[in-house]
């Protein structure tokens, strides 16, 4: 229930605090006091679109906050899949500032408009007399059957089986595109994997036969090179070696004078030996090379291999070419896979589809059970607020295809008036009458469903009389399972309130404002005289108001 409404810097509002009534509030007031004005707040808080030119003070924001109580725990989950933390006790926010920017927070956390308004019609629904396409939609009308049925779990089980359906049928659409893609392209594929998989590549082999071959094609220079080496090195007098070891036996001479001249042979010597094992791996270096036409005609046409395929395929490496034959490797296996999956997703959505269809038969059943009491019970409310030869009748056709809702089609038809057959509901129902017939749908749903707070803005116009007293007795009862706020311009409705909100105008510093204050009981007497005879009311009219009063606390 909507706890209280405090309206900051709008329309005709500089600031009202407005604490509700669990039961039946009423709003009354005169002709363009601005009653309606709560209800563009509310809508505020329900995600509408605001302009700041409805503001009060143009140099100050907006902000509209309303405090709900929030009994049970039906709502939490509906918080929770939204991602707000859900309390007992919850504020909604809506800040405007001068330059039109808006923010939206629940219970002080920041949200976005959307969050705002899913969340704000699960805890206000807004009738009006204008706002009446609703009863005209088939999916309000199927809700309202399924509210009746009392079915509301079995068909949430159904919309999250069926849920799953689609996606798997989505699943099997994808599955089966990219399956045809790829036979479609598996020759072609086939063909370029062999060609990969025949040429054997391995992992760093190019840059192996690279350098084998620069090798061979210059192994005269290599061997020549070789041999001069070991020549310079060991072959004659004036060589390395030969020099090397005249030092050696210099040094050797003089070497008992003093100790560092040991110290400096034994590096002549060590240098000695290394040199030596340069000259002889010079020799067998030398000896290894073989010059082999043979062999560079066999490197090359296996290098041509590799670059024609890096070539084709567009890389640079061996490894990247190994690369791409894995991934054609994949490929091709999935295609074989594909055919298993699909295999298996169609296994499971057979089954999905006769468990949908044994829960969508159930529905039907349980609707066709609920259609009759609704049509008589809407008719029974509909006799009370003065219509008694109107009758509606629930079609239900059930169709062939699954649906989110099951295989029914539900429609609404309606008629006022003796001798007319019914029509569909927004081709034949007045203003009036949709107001009526929507009080006597939501009178009838509110004892199966934990209905929002529910607010009507003037549905009775256009009626008087004992009509009014039969249409405030239906949103008397109202209160009974929910919270309800009544916006009036009738007595007799007025009357059947648990508490009474007057809205009135007022002029401060050549400023017109509106304000709401409740009544207290000698205020309300006051108020519905008023309502009843005008300005300065009679004794009779105050009689008359008192005795509405009355009648309405000992009912």
């Amino acid at each position: 229930m909507l706890q209280k409404l405090s309206i900051r810097n709008y329309a005709l509002i500089d600031s009202v605090d407005l604490e509700l009534d669990k039961g039946l509030n009423i709003i009354t007031g005169e002709t363009g006091a601005g009653k309606s004005i709560m209800l563009g707040a509310l809508s505020l808080i329900l995600g509408q679109r605001a302009e700041t030119k409805y503001f009060f003070n143009q140099a100050k924001k907006c902000v509209i906050e309303g405090q709900f109580h929030l009994s049970g725990t039906f709502l939490q989950s509906y918080f929770e899949d939204l991602d707000v933390d859900f309390l007992q006790d919850s504020i909604l926010r809506r800040e405007i500032s001068i330059d039109g920017k808006s923010r939206a927070f629940i219970n002080d956390t920041p949200v976005t408009l959307a969050v705002m308004k899913q969340i704000g019609e699960k805890l206000i629904d807004i009738h009006s007399q204008h706002a009446t396409s609703e009863v005209s939609d088939p999916g309000f009308q199927l809700s309202v059957v399924d509210t009746l049925a009392d079915h509301l779990p079995l068909l949430s089980s159904y919309r999250g089986k069926f849920r799953l359906y689609k996606q798997k049928l989505q699943q099997l659409i994808n599955l089966q595109t990219a399956a045809d893609e790829a036979r479609s392209r598996q020759d072609y594929e086939q063909f370029l994997f062999n060609e990969l998989e025949q040429a054997q590549l391995r992992s760093g082999e190019q840059a192996e036969l690279e350098i084998e071959l620069e090798a061979l094609n210059h192994a005269e220079s290599i061997k020549r090179g070789l041999l001069n080496s070991q020549m310079l090195l060991d072959g004659e007098e004036t060589a390395v070696l030969p020099i090397l070891k005249e030092v050696i036996s210099q040094i050797q001479g003089i070497e008992k004078f003093n100790p560092a001249y040991t110290s400096l042979n034994e590096r002549l010597r060590s240098t000695l030996i290394e040199i030596k094992d340069i000259a002889s791996e010079c020799i067998g270096l030398e000896e290894s090379i073989q010059f082999s036409p043979m062999k560079i005609e066999e490197i090359n046409a296996r290098l041509d291999t590799i670059y024609t395929l890096q070539q084709k395929h567009r890389v640079s490496t061996v490894e990247e070419l190994i690369e791409i034959q894995e991934a054609y490797s994949d490929s091709l296996n999935s295609i074989l896979n594909s055919d298993e999956e699909i295999e298996r997703l169609l296994h499971e959505i057979d089954e999905l589809k006769s468990e949908l269809e044994k829960i969508a038969a159930e529905l039907s059943k349980n609707r066709k059970k609920a259609i009759g009491h609704a049509e008589n019970q809407v008719a029974e409310i509909l006799t009370r607020v003065g219509m008694p030869n109107a009758k509606i009748k629930i079609e239900q056709k059930v169709v062939e295809n699954l649906n989110k809702d099951g295989k029914d089609v539900i429609a609404l038809l309606f008629t006022a008036n003796a001798g007319q057959a019914p029509a569909p509901v927004g081709k034949v129902a007045s203003g009036g009458e949709l107001s009526r017939l929507m009080l006597a749908i939501k009178s009838i749903i509110s004892k199966h469903t934990a209905l929002p707070t529910l607010i009507f803005d003037e549905i009775d116009t256009g009626i008087s009389g004992e009509t009014a007293l039969r249409v405030g007795d239906v949103i008397g009862e109202l209160e009974q399972n929910m919270q309800v706020i009544c916006i009036t311009h009738l007595p007799q409705i007025a009357a059947k309130g648990d508490a009474h909100y007057f809205v009135y105008k007022k002029e401060e510093s050549e400023k017109t404002t509106t304000g709401i204050r409740r009544l207290n009981n000698k205020e309300r007497i006051n108020a519905i005289a008023e309502m009843l005879s005008g300005h300065n009311p009679g004794e009779s009219a105050l009689k008359n108001a008192a005795d509405l009063l009355h009648l309405n606390k000992t009912a």
